[in-house]
Parts: C-alpha cells; structure tokens; sequence
C-alpha cells in the first residue's frame, strides 16, 4: 500500500493485523537503523504514522478522534491503487524523541481508533536528524 512519505525517510510499511509484539520489534529495528546511521537521539523527531481507507467518512472520523488524541493530523488525498480503484490517505503526526517505549505507547494508543472505523494504519516514518 502506498505511503506518504518520501525517499528521504525510514517507512515502517507494515500490515494492522501485527500483533503489538511484531510492532514493537519494527519499532525496534527502525529506532535502532536510524541511531546506528548516526541520528541524533537527544532531539525530538516528526514521528508520521500513515493510515489508508477506502471510505472517506470513516477515515475523516478516525482522524478527528486523532486528532483529539494528540496528533496533529494531515488533510486526506486521494490516491490510486494499482487495481485503480481509489483510496485516501492522511499522516498523524507527534513529537517524539526516537524511544522506543514511547512510540509503541503511541500505536497502542491509536489502534483501537483505526479498528473502530475500519482504516488501515501503514506504519509509521521520520526523517534523520544529525
């Protein structure tokens, strides 16, 4: 599924249906891939979580709940799958220093919102810092 991001970013590309352990451990590798190319861990980072639905009203209200939640959320855009059948997407965003702990809390938070209104959360992205 598509994300919104770009190549400049390390995209946690994974399917809803992982259970908080697999989460954890991509949140792991992605922590540790972004320390270890030389990130700075004592800044605080745009962490994007990126979500996809199908129906329009459902992803609107998920992002509202969100949006209550803490995140600042991204206007939708509509994109086209590769069986051209249409799907929007938007990004949550938080500040968040590259932990772990946190940012696992952060997908426990918002899975139960996404479950709720039927949207599909794409995995989360950030960008490098020095």
């Amino acid at each position: 599924m598509p994300t919104a991001c770009d190549t400049n970013k390390v995209v946690a590309g994974v399917n809803m249906s992982l259970d908080m352990q697999e989460w954890r451990a991509e949140t792991t590798a992605i922590v540790n891939e972004l320390l270890a190319d030389g990130s700075n861990p004592d800044l605080e980072y745009d962490i994007e979580h990126h979500f996809a639905c199908q129906d329009f009203d459902q992803l609107e209200k998920a992002a509202v709940d969100l949006f209550k939640a803490g995140f600042e959320v991204t206007d939708a855009e509509e994109i086209e799958l590769d069986d051209g059948a249409p799907i929007f997407c938007f990004d949550a965003t938080i500040e968040r220093k590259l932990d772990i702990e946190t940012i696992v809390a952060d997908i426990e938070k918002m899975l139960p919102i996404l479950k709720k209104y039927g949207v599909d959360y794409d995995g989360w992205g950030t960008y490098f810092q020095e």
